[in-house]
């Protein structure tokens, strides 16, 4: 699964534990939620726990925030499911070096994509899961 798709899943995920309040929420649960498979939702639940976002007991079903959404950030949310160590837009690795755009099209497209990602991670940095979790109930009611 892409990487942008594991944060749409992690945030309807969290927004869903915050939505339904101090339960501790199944997988199974949040599976059906989402539309996949619970497996899928449990490597995403454990990537969040890694980070320090929700709380999940051995042996124990379910998870739970561990802080309240508004001191959780897209940004944390993104960075935890994001497993990439580069730019989120790939450069290809292997350019030909004898040709005059080969030798070149890395260090330019650097010189774009680094500023569209600082951009783009200071837009998640301001918002939190509060504000997508109060979105969600706005827009159900």
């Amino acid at each position: 699964m892409s990487r942008a798709t594991r944060f749409s899943v992690a945030v309807h995920a969290l927004a869903l534990v915050d939505r339904l309040g101090g339960d501790r929420i199944t997988s199974e649960l949040i599976a059906g939620s989402v539309g996949t498979n619970a497996s899928f939702v449990r490597r995403v639940l454990a990537m969040l726990s890694h980070a320090g976002l929700v709380r999940s007991s051995p042996g124990v079903a379910g998870a739970q925030l561990a802080r309240p959404a508004a001191k959780i950030t897209l940004l944390e949310i993104y960075r935890a499911v994001d497993m990439e160590d580069e730019h989120r837009l790939a450069v290809h690795d292997d350019p030909d070096r004898r040709c005059f755009v080969g030798r070149h099209i890395q260090g330019a497209l650097d010189a774009v994509i680094g500023p569209a990602e600082a951009a783009f991670e200071a837009e998640l940095m301001r918002r939190s899961l509060a504000d997508v979790s109060e979105f969600i109930a706005a827009q159900a009611k």
